[in-house]
């Protein structure tokens, strides 16, 4: 009895946690101006458990972004369930490709042109294009992943050209600050750098994935189609020490 009250709690959390996401999405596209159908919810589930993810998806949650490959792969099994999309979001190494091209139906955190050439080589033939966005280091720290916002245009071009993925747009993590004009400035420039490639390509690219649990009305404020959740869905992460 004390399990199932207790799970029962738990997925009602999920549930509310889900919903309350979603009105404060729709209050920030209200005062935007924009449609609400304009911005998807990407549930961030790196750490948690096929089970949380079961839970979100009973609430009508189908997409969801992980961070760590292996971790994504043993989700996608132990669900096996054709309705949900899986985004990787997080840093991809050479050596991790493959089972991302394999398993994934968009991958947000393209840094480099090798990793682009290595998901279009190993991008199965039967499978519908991968979808990809270029990271852009929008707050200029070092130890941020990311091409810059000069090198963005020059890298998507190539990346466009590649068969098997399609360029959908750009995805950037700025640095945490509470200053909500520096955020706005900061996905501004995400957003400038993005009509920057349109002129240049003539147009195609769709996608702006910025905003988190903390600045998700900014980013709406200033343009984003994804913004990606984890923490306002499943609360605090526990890492293991």
């Amino acid at each position: 009895m004390g399990c199932d009250i207790l799970c029962s709690r738990y997925m009602t959390s999920i549930a509310a946690n889900l919903q309350a996401v979603r009105e404060r999405i729709g209050a920030a596209c209200l005062a935007a101006g924009r449609s609400k159908d304009s911005v998807s919810l990407l549930a961030v589930s790196k750490t948690w458990p096929a089970a949380s993810l079961r839970e979100a998806a009973a609430a009508g949650q189908l997409a969801f972004g992980e961070n760590y490959v292996q971790e994504a792969i043993d989700k996608i099994a132990t669900l096996a369930d054709p309705a949900l999309e899986w985004h990787f979001i997080g840093p991809l190494q050479s050596n991790k490709t493959r089972a991302v091209a394999e398993n994934f139906a968009w991958v947000h955190s393209v840094d480099r042109l090798k990793i682009a050439e290595r998901l279009s080589a190993q991008r199965p033939s039967g499978m519908p294009p991968l979808k990809l966005c270029l990271q852009v280091n929008v707050s200029g720290e070092a130890s941020k992943s990311g091409c810059t916002p000069v090198e963005a245009p020059g890298l998507a071009a190539a990346i466009a050209r590649l068969p098997g993925v399609t360029l959908k747009g750009l995805m950037a993590i700025p640095e945490p600050t509470d200053d909500v004009t520096l955020q706005r400035r900061r996905f501004a420039l995400l957003r400038e750098t993005l009509g920057t490639i349109n002129t240049e390509l003539g147009g195609g690219l769709d996608t702006l994935s910025m905003g988190m649990s903390d600045d998700l009305e900014a980013a709406i404020m200033e343009g984003a189609s994804i913004v990606r959740i984890g923490t306002a869905i499943f609360g605090q992460r526990q890492y293991q020490t």
